[in-house]
């Protein structure tokens, strides 16, 4: 036998004198309906002939490929590579592997992804770009009766595991509240993630509770992004120069924010404060360490891969919400008003 040639079974059970059927029983995890002996026997000469199991043969055969799929906008963002990281671990944990694709958040790209994820027989789906402005894919999951779980931004009605961004963005409020900063604006990022509007939520509605309207022309719809935070922060701060303080809804949005703030001489945590969102490593290294709410990126990866688990063993799971912390740094700590 040529080495490049793969043992199959049909060799091995000529070998061990036994149908391949009983080889292929002795093979699989549980060895059902395999005496011990035979069981032992059979995989110590599949072992020494070398052999090696298929996979994708293995999932015609069991129409299980023991695949989960991710889904996110990008796996280039910090926050979102934590998320698959700690999804990916834990699902390794339970078996899994795992493919990861990116939709770049682009509604006709991620249905693609997911079908040409489904052609590979993926058990279910953690989705990390779910989509306020009707989600198809969402939706056709749930139609079609496939396993899923919402990470990061949340649907209601859905089984999720994110952050508490409403809370999230009050605790950003009051931080800046209890600093006294009375003319704020908002960094609001796109209007189709739950993130988004739900951390703009929590922190206008703080804002309000404490008697301080935020008025609409001081929130500011953006791309996700630094250049997004950027563009944002130079709009709200040319239409209100009166502004002291900016609440990002990430923190990649308010480093670009900072740069907006500077062309305009402003010194950030002098004379403008600036609060971001997710705590990213990188905000307590900055010349002027910036103050963030943290979110328990890790845990939701983790906990997402857990859950869908759950539901791929007939487990149902209601969504879960993580509690996010503030992180208070030079950036809005000792502003002067």
């Amino acid at each position: 036998m040529a080495a490049s040639e793969p043992v199959t079974l049909a060799q091995i059970a000529k070998r061990a004198g036994v149908h391949i059927s009983t080889v292929s029983r002795a093979l699989a995890l549980n060895s059902t309906g395999v005496g011990l002996g035979t069981a032992t026997r059979i995989r110590a000469i599949a072992e020494e002939m070398g052999y090696h199991p298929d996979p994708a043969a293995s999932a015609l055969r069991t129409r299980r490929s023991g695949a989960l799929g991710i889904i996110v906008p990008r796996i280039t963002d910090y926050v979102l590579a934590r998320i698959y990281e700690s999804a990916d671990d834990a699902a390794h944990a339970h078996g899994y592997t795992t493919l990861v694709a990116n939709s770049n958040d682009d509604p006709e790209l991620r249905m693609e992804r997911l079908e040409k994820m489904l052609a590979r027989r993926v058990e279910g789906f953690l989705i990390g770009d779910a989509r306020l402005d009707g989600d198809d894919l969402v939706q056709a999951l749930k139609r079609r009766g496939i396993p899923y779980v919402l990470v990061n931004r949340r649907l209601r009605g859905h089984p999720s595991v994110t952050t508490d961004d409403v809370r999230g963005g009050r605790l950003a409020g009051e931080h800046l509240i209890g600093l006294g900063h009375r003319n704020v604006g908002v960094i609001a990022g796109p209007e189709y993630a739950s993130t988004c509007v739900e951390r703009t939520h929590g922190f206008v509605e703080r804002f309000l509770s404490a008697g301080i309207n935020v008025p609409d022309s001081c929130v500011q719809p953006s791309a996700p992004d630094a250049e997004g935070g950027h563009a944002a922060a130079a709009a709200l701060l040319t239409r209100h120069p009166e502004i002291t303080a900016l609440f990002a809804i990430n923190d990649f949005a308010a480093i670009g924010a900072v740069g907006a703030a500077r062309e305009r001489g402003r010194i950030v945590g002098q004379d403008i404060a600036i609060i971001g969102y997710n705590d990213i490593p990188l905000m307590s290294w900055l010349p002027v360490p910036m103050s963030s709410i943290c979110s328990p990126m890790d845990d939701m990866g983790r906990r997402g891969s857990e859950a869908l688990h759950d539901i791929l063993t007939g487990i149902d799971r209601e969504p879960e919400l993580l509690e996010p912390t503030l992180a208070a740094r030079d950036s809005t700590l000792h502003v002067q008003l």
